[in-house]
């Protein structure tokens, strides 16, 4: 899979849409290719997927069905899913995740819509993402304004709504996103819990409870997650030697990074490059 990924700078988030205030982290743009070995997994923030090419599947817990060009997926925080490309037909889709944000659906946790009249919605992704390929001064206002007209302009529709259940935060949820963002921004650093409890001025046994309670993973296995996705990028875009890759990303060792990534991507780093490159011969 080829993917363009822009995260945003965390600072507070406008009001506008809703009570809950929804805040844009991040934009993807993703093309599938032949490499991508699709696994369940979830965000501690919902997705928006925008279908802008070819076709595929969507994998929601146990149910499956296919989605095409102008068909939009929204998969709220904690739901597990995936997503798969059909032969032939190359599935492309631009990715917004939200936080803040949680749409009314069944114990599903997801929402499926067809955008086929939604010329206003098109323009807004366009460029959103002619935005995240050259950023310059504004970019993550102006990203996060467009999240918001597009929000507005779902809400117009019948088969779209809000959840205005989501509380205020409370002093442990300004603590853990505190802690979160520190981790988005240093991951390459050799953090610990106890630096990071200090960074909140909380025990660390606290903080290791109230982070798991509030995005359902320790802070660790956080700050591991964010290098192992930061270590895909550099395996497949890189010559780095593993050894090098582990040292850039704070792994204490090689053994402790392949492992990692191993639990994580269900593979080794060198079999995860091995398919990324083949894959991208495939497609010249």
């Amino acid at each position: 899979m080829s993917t363009h990924q822009y995260i945003l700078a965390d600072r507070a988030a406008p009001g506008g849409v809703g009570h809950s205030q929804p805040r844009l982290r991040y934009v993807s743009c993703a093309h599938y290719s032949k490499d991508w070995a699709s696994q369940l997994h979830s965000h501690t923030c919902a997705e928006l997927f925008f279908i802008t090419g070819g076709h595929g599947d969507f994998l929601i817990r146990e149910e499956r069905f296919p989605v095409a060009v102008s068909d939009m997926m929204v998969v709220n925080a904690g739901i597990p899913h995936t997503e798969t490309s059909q032969n032939g037909s190359p599935m492309e889709y631009v990715v917004l995740g939200v936080e803040g944000l949680e749409t009314i659906t069944d114990a599903s946790g997801y929402t499926l819509l067809h955008l086929f009249a939604e010329d206003a919605i098109d323009g807004c992704l366009r460029t959103l993402t002619q935005e995240i390929w050259e950023p310059r001064a504004g970019c993550d206002e102006i990203c996060q304004r467009l999240l918001e007209i597009i929000l507005l302009r779902l809400l117009r529709r019948d088969d779209f709504a809000l959840s205005d259940a989501a509380p205020a935060a409370s002093g442990s949820s300004r603590e853990c996103n505190q802690v979160r963002r520190y981790i988005d921004n240093h991951f390459k650093e050799n953090l610990t819990l106890d630096q990071l409890a200090g960074l909140a001025h909380i025990n660390k046994y606290y903080l290791s409870h109230a982070f798991r309670r509030e995005f359902n993973i320790s802070p660790i296995s956080y700050l591991i997650s964010r290098r192992i996705q930061e270590s895909r990028f550099l395996l497949a875009e890189t010559d780095h030697s593993l050894s090098q890759i582990a040292q850039i990303l704070g792994f204490s060792s090689l053994s402790y990074f392949s492992q990692s990534f191993r639990r994580q991507e269900g593979m080794s780093p060198m079999e995860y490059r091995r398919r990324r490159r083949a894959g991208s011969r495939a497609e010249v």
